[in-house]
């Protein structure tokens, strides 16, 4: 072989072993792709409601139960005992306390300027937010200019620009629909892989009826269900590996329906979702409460065997779901998962488990320290005192201002719709009013300036407001359970009786305002405490009216009450969340704010819509109350203090042939 020959073979030899090298070597990575295991946690905070500092404006004081400013801390030890996460906001953020009235409506944030929900935010690093239905409270100019701040995208898929058209086909998306993250991380071997996160975001269709004075003719809004089963496959076509589903919704029902307002449980059922990072609801998954309902793993935390997670609300909880991942022929695929859902606060113990992070609390202070000032100003004034001490015994004003706002703040949403015109009755119960919580838990607002932090002396729980669609019979019965609060008075008898049964809650003492109606309590209560019958065809609320007439059987009303009511709280007949018209995701407590807000000045003297048929007889009839009382007593025809007890209340005599005193 010529020596030119030897140099043609060499170099045959060398590019043939060079192809086989190159056949092989991409070989061995596609084998190792093929088995890579990744692991993945997702991050979630949902219904912030503009509670960043750990502090209670109602209350005028710091809380170690909510506010981002603890979670933060969750958030940050959770990314550490983790290789690979992606944070995200599920929204109602902007909107839920004097924060954010604050930035709205006092100090309105101008063009250019950063939200504080985002000034702490973006020091988080979220990845993405989602637009909740609270997001349209203060209009879309507020939501645009606030949404600037944040240095993370936002999406929503079911909100569209109303181009009056009457074309779906050609309807336009007012946010962007849906993001698909790409990311690197590190797998199980420690190689680094890319990942393709599809992330997907919805709003209740409802923000249409409840935010109808920012959003009509300028959006529209559409079925959460159909609209995934819309952009899910898009979604897998533009290269999603896996795909997160961020509702702001609740669990829902397990039939489906058009225009679920709790849509979550539908789209575990979608092929291409692989975890769902719930809200809306300002509950807890997992955890207690979702037994017995199909294909729900409470304690595990899926749906329909999808990972699922809602952390609460106020930044109470961290959502975390944590996927273990397989790559198999390219394609990923959810092989294991765990969720939970981490508290900043253990309430059994009433013991704080996260310092507030400083850089958050620094990032809003002055924010913050506006808002405190302005809590404390003088929000509006009140012409009569608001005080609880005789909310049990009659018509009373830290009642009536609740009832006021209820209905105003229903009257207004119902107009156009098909419930305008039916009359709106409110109902509203005595919450602070001695009991168990001792002789100084009662309201006393003085009448003069009244300050926003006020309120919470007016409504201290965190109910949102709900309606309910009944006749005159049920309207009736519902008297007739609130009455069992009182003992039955024996006219033959000259001792002493005892007026209010004490072993009764105080806010399963309903009073509906709208209506004129009188308690006959020398009769036998018609129900139990716990609700059941007691006495099957006894009858003491007499004379029910409105307008002046006799409330007939088939009339129908709408009744404003909270969700604890219109679900079956307290076990009054007629209601069990079946008959609920108006399911509004406000507060109540937020309505009375707002009422107070827009009034100014207000009068929420007892209209004595309501009182005890008189008794002719001379009876010793007492009950107990403050001794705080006393002043209140002595202006009152009715009322006779009788002396300070022993645990600290006073004794009051009632005169019940007497009306109420004003």
């Amino acid at each position: 072989m010529t020596k030119k020959n030897k140099q043609i073979l060499a170099a045959f030899l060398l590019s043939s072993s060079l192809v086989v090298s190159a056949i092989s070597f991409p070989l061995t990575p596609v084998s190792a792709a093929a088995s890579s295991t990744l692991k993945l946690r997702l991050l979630e905070t949902t219904d912030i409601h503009t509670n960043i500092v750990n502090y209670d404006y109602y209350q005028d004081k710091s809380t170690d139960e909510f506010g981002l400013a603890k979670t933060a801390t969750l958030i940050k030890k959770a990314r550490e005992e983790a290789k690979n996460s992606i944070l995200i906001d599920n929204g109602d953020l902007l909107q839920g306390n004097p924060l954010g009235d604050y930035v709205a409506k006092i100090d309105p944030l101008k063009d250019g300027e950063t939200h504080p929900v985002y000034k702490a935010m973006n020091l988080l690093n979220y990845d993405l937010g989602n637009i909740g239905n609270h997001e349209f409270n203060f209009g879309l100019e507020h939501l645009d200019r606030s949404l600037k701040g944040a240095k993370f995208p936002y999406i929503n898929s079911n909100v569209y620009v109303d181009d009056k058209d009457n074309n779906p086909n050609n309807d336009k998306n007012l946010f962007t629909p849906y993001q698909i993250l790409e990311r690197k991380f590190k797998d199980e071997s420690g190689k680094e892989v890319t990942l393709k996160v599809g992330v997907i975001g919805f709003v209740p269709p409802q923000i249409m009826q409840w935010d109808k004075a920012n959003l009509e003719g300028k959006v529209i809004a559409k079925d959460i269900v159909e609209t995934a089963k819309k952009f899910i496959p898009e979604m897998k076509q533009k290269g999603a590996d896996i795909i997160v589903a961020v509702p702001h919704s609740g669990l829902g029902p397990v039939e489906n329906a058009a225009n679920l307002e709790n849509a979550s449980y539908q789209l575990s059922k979608i092929d291409g979702i692989d975890a769902i990072l719930f809200g809306h609801s300002h509950l807890v998954f997992p955890g207690p409460g979702f037994e017995n309902i199909a294909g729900v793993d409470g304690e595990k935390g899926t749906i329909n065997g999808k990972p699922a997670v809602m952390p609460g609300y106020w930044g109470n909880n961290l959502g975390v779901i944590d996927l273990t991942l397989t790559q198999e022929n390219g394609k990923w695929k959810v092989a294991e998962s765990t969720s939970k859902a981490i508290p900043i606060y253990d309430k059994a113990n009433k013991a704080s488990l996260a310092d507030a992070d400083k850089s958050i609390l620094d990032a809003v202070k002055e924010d913050h320290d506006h808002t405190v000032e302005w809590v404390r100003s003088a929000v509006g004034k009140t012409a009569s005192p608001i005080f609880s001490y005789f909310a049990l015994v009659q018509d009373d004003p830290s009642i009536q201002i609740v009832t006021n706002a209820q209905k105003w703040f229903v009257e207004k949403n119902i107009k156009g719709t098909e419930y305008d015109g039916i009359p709106v009755l409110s109902a509203g119960a005595p919450f602070k009013a001695g009991g168990r919580n001792g002789a100084s838990y009662y309201t006393n607002i003085p009448a003069g300036t009244i300050a926003i932090k006020n309120v919470s002396d007016l409504y201290i729980y965190p109910n949102t407001l709900k309606a309910v669609l009944i006749n005159g019979t049920t309207l009736q019965e519902w008297l007739e359970r609130s009455a069992g609060q009182f003992n039955q008075i024996d006219v033959k008898k000259s001792e002493e009786q005892l007026l209010v049964n004490e072993a009764f809650p105080t806010y399963n003492f309903d009073v509906i305002d709208g209506v004129t109606y009188q308690i006959d309590v020398t009769q036998p209560s018609k129900y139990a405490i716990d609700g059941t019958i007691a006495n099957k065809d006894a009858n003491r609320i007499k004379n029910l009216s409105f307008n002046g007439k006799p409330v007939k059987a088939e009339d129908k009303f709408i009744v404003v009450t909270n969700n604890y009511r219109a679900s079956g709280g307290g076990s009054f007949p007629g209601l069990d969340g079946t008959n609920i018209v108006i399911d509004s995701p406000d507060e109540n407590r937020q309505v009375v704010i707002d009422y107070i807000l827009s009034q100014k000045d207000i009068n929420p003297a007892a209209d004595n819509n309501w009182s005890f048929t008189p008794v002719k007889e001379k009876v010793n009839v007492t009950f107990t109350s403050s001794p705080d009382a006393k002043p209140f007593a002595e202006k009152m025809s009715n009322m006779k203090f009788i002396n300070v007890l022993e645990n600290g209340f006073a004794k009051f005599q009632i005169d019940l042939s007497k009306p109420a005193s004003k």
